[in-house]
């Protein structure tokens, strides 16, 4: 919830939530906000704590400061942080991407809608898109809630536990930036809700680029039918050996799904396969020839001494990683191909095998 403190419905509503027992906490640092504000502005300027107080007074003019900038409530925590009004908050925010992406690129960034199917790898994904600027609108799908067993590698405490893993990544999104606009689908993507989730419900707008992290084979498929009408870039991390697709359908809109390595196989047939045929269908998506020997020797485990696919934190975080830079790169234009890459820690850090010991210092262990 935003409120505008300095409009008279914003200070009414500000002052009916403080009375109503929902506010847990407050927050203000506005400030402190202002001070970085300020210096943003001007790095070259060396500011004293009276110069500094005289460009707040000339910002905030003749407003108390308490009714300047937006007051945010987040109803799931009971907090109430008051931040700078939304340019200034953006401009703040990613003051430090200068020098990566420029003010222009940050707002082009800003203007961009992005899909994300899958919020347990997709979290990171997520998380790391709006931390970095990149996409100002984001529609979030996933059918599952969170589950202890996700705490090896989603960034959430148990007293999430129980909340739909769309809803949790589109809270950690508000905290870094409440201006976000954010849809949730909650119940993952249907026949029915798939186009919604593309055009938007009501024809909001079209996706910019969609990033597919799901494990429903259906919804894999038939994400990238969709994407490949529309034109749409797709990007997929698997979180093994660092995996990372790319699908450039805006560039190309002939190009076959997962670089042909199903054949033709549409989502239509998909839904007629049986377990064992999915799981074989998946198997050829990600190479089973190339799965990381780990992952090769759990795919026989799966259902019987593994109860699913083995994932890790740091893989996670790495695939967030890859998919938020290479997002960011292809939406400010840079012509990344379609393929599949590999940035494998195991073969660009490998471990070698311990020296043998020097026979001097055997004889020096005996004498011992």
């Amino acid at each position: 919830m935003l409120l505008d403190a300095s409009s008279p419905d914003g200070g009414r509503d500000l002052e009916a939530l403080a009375a109503s027992g929902a506010v847990g906490a407050v927050h203000d640092t506005i400030d402190e906000q202002l001070d970085e504000l300020i210096r943003s502005q001007n790095p070259a300027v060396e500011h004293s704590a009276d110069t500094l107080a005289a460009s707040r007074r000339r910002i905030c003019g003749e407003t108390p400061r308490w009714r300047w900038g937006t007051w945010v409530f987040y109803p799931w925590n009971g907090r109430l942080v008051h931040v700078l009004p939304r340019e200034d908050f953006q401009r703040v925010r990613t003051d430090r991407n200068r020098g990566r992406i420029d003010r222009a690129q940050q707002r082009d960034l800003r203007a961009r809608r992005i899909g994300v199917v899958g919020l347990s790898v997709g979290n990171s994904a997520a998380v790391t898109l709006a931390m970095e600027g990149v996409g100002g609108s984001f529609r979030l799908a996933d059918f599952d809630a969170l589950g202890l067993s996700n705490l090896n590698r989603l960034r959430a405490g148990v007293d999430d536990l129980g909340v739909p893993k769309a809803v949790l990544a589109a809270r950690q999104m508000y905290e870094i930036d409440p201006y976000l606009d954010i849809e949730v689908f909650t119940d993952g993507l249907t026949e029915d809700s798939i186009g919604p989730f593309f055009d938007g419900v009501d024809g909001t707008g079209p996706l910019d680029l969609l990033v597919e992290e799901c494990d429903t084979v259906w919804a894999k498929v038939a994400t990238r039918e969709y994407a490949r009408r529309r034109g749409i870039p797709v990007l997929m991390d698997t979180n093994d050996r660092g995996l990372l697709d790319v699908e450039r359908f805006d560039l190309e809109p002939h190009r076959p799904l997962f670089h042909g390595r199903t054949g033709a196989a549409t989502s239509a047939d998909i839904a007629r396969m049986n377990r064992a045929e999915q799981l074989s269908f998946l198997l050829a998506v990600v190479d089973e020839a190339r799965l990381s020997p780990a992952m090769r020797a759990a795919i026989g485990e799966i259902g019987r001494g593994l109860s699913s696919w083995p994932q890790l934190a740091s893989g996670v975080t790495l695939g967030g990683a890859l998919v938020a830079d290479t997002a960011r790169r292809i939406l400010l234009g840079e012509l990344i191909p379609s393929g599949r890459t590999y940035i494998d820690l195991d073969a660009l850090l490998p471990a070698i095998d311990p020296p043998s010991t020097p026979a001097s210092v055997r004889v020096m262990e005996e004498v011992r």
